[in-house]
Order: structure tokens, then sequence, then C-alpha cells
């Protein structure tokens, strides 16, 4: 039977108007940032000749392409994932997943520590969206994790289940976990609006798993988990 902890509530989420004016607010001063910029580039440019004009040019056309980044991700954030699944091996999945986080993160990797035990297990899961998911959860850590901290990694097969478990050790948490990713716009801050635990939360779920979370304030560790189901496929289910 289900844990009804872990219940779908997509169709559910709630969000206070305070949150979406915030997020609003946020997100036009972020834009502005970038349009200022870029006027005062181009005015710069115009006084411009030759190389250096080519050269201010290049940076003009990044920053432009950094906006429209910005965006792309933001409507990718707020879009329902739809998953194009395949049959994948559970520890070819881990080890693909560390080898993206190492690649993404080069200059947090040695903060991170993988232990990947995944019996015989075959997934039928999109392992792009994964990446992303779990790129999300650990560039959160990441940007969270108080001096000294440093990050956990365990992959397993558990009950029928392969798990990701995150451990943060040295993590600083404001608010409960609870409703770990399902309170979209809640904490907005520069170019972070809140949804990406909430984008995180509804990956898992399009993939009929879960996401939990559970803070220890005694030994300041968060531990994320996040859950996918073994494929019937499976040789061993342990």
């Amino acid at each position: 039977m289900a844990d009804s902890r872990f219940e779908d509530r997509s169709d559910g989420i709630s969000v206070a108007w305070s949150d979406i004016v915030r997020f609003i607010r946020q997100l036009s001063h972020d834009l502005r940032n970038h349009l200022n910029a870029i006027e005062l580039q181009s005015a710069y440019i115009s006084e411009l000749e030759g190389d250096e004009l080519k050269a201010e040019i290049v940076r003009l056309r990044g920053m432009i392409s950094l906006l429209t980044s910005a965006l792309q991700s933001l409507s990718t954030a707020v879009s329902e994932p739809k998953p194009n699944l395949i049959h994948y091996e559970a520890a070819d999945l881990a080890e693909d997943l560390r080898k993206k986080i190492e690649h993404d993160f080069p200059d947090q990797a040695s903060m991170v520590t993988w232990n990947i035990q995944c019996a015989d297990a075959t997934l039928n899961v999109d392992p792009q969206l994964l990446q992303e998911a779990l790129s999300e959860v650990l560039g959160n850590a990441f940007r969270h994790l108080a001096h000294q901290g440093n990050v956990v990694v365990a992959a397993k097969i558990e009950n029928g289940q392969f798990l990701f478990v995150i451990e943060e050790h040295n993590a600083r948490l404001e608010g409960a976990t609870d409703n770990w990713g399902y309170q979209p716009f809640r904490k907005v801050t520069a170019n972070h609006y809140g949804l990406g635990l909430h984008r995180v939360r509804a990956i898992i779920e399009a993939h009929a798993g879960r996401m939990d979370a559970h803070y220890d304030f005694n030994a300041s560790v968060l531990r994320t988990i996040l859950a996918l189901p073994v494929s019937s496929a499976s040789s061993n289910d342990v």
C-alpha cells in the first residue's frame, strides 16, 4: 500500500498571492538588470571602432544569450514534465548521473562522496530528466551548505525501489521539510524563484516515484530521497 505521506499532490498546489507577487517583483528586477546592462553595453559599443567593436559585440551577444537562457529555464521550470521513458540499468544510470554532476560542478566535485551499490535492476526512465533533477538537488545543496559542508550521495535498490539518497552535512535550513517541493515561489532570491525543488518533485512523480526530505537539527544534516520504481523487467528485485 502506498504511503499516504507521498500521495500525488500535483493537482492541489496552492500558492499564496504574496508569494506570486514576490516572484514577479524579483523576476522584473532581474530582467531589468539584464536589460540595463545590455543598454549600457550598446552605448559603449557605439563609441568603439575596429577590433574593439567586434569584441564588444561578442560580449553583447553573450549577454542576450544569457537572458534568453534564463527565460527558457523559467519556462521549463513551470512546465509539466513529459518523460520519454526507456529501459535503463540502475547501475548505469547512477554512474551516468555521477559523471554528469562532476562535469557540471567541477569546483564542488570534491565535496561529494559517492556510494553506488545497485544490484542488477532495470528502470523505466527518462535519463535526461533525471539528470536535470539530480543536478538541481545538488546545485541547491552547494548554494546552501555552510562552511566545510559536504555531500554524501548513495544509490541503491531497496524494497523494489531505486533510491538516490542525498545527505547534506553541515547544511543550513530555513523552514520545515513537510511540503518539500510542493511550495513554488516560497523562497525567492536574485535569479532563483523557488521553482527548483518543485521541478524536481514534478520530474520524480512523472516517473511514478516520490521525493522526501528530512532535516536532522542535531546533526545539521539534510537528507533528500528520490525514489523510483524498479521495472518489472528487472532480474533481481532486492
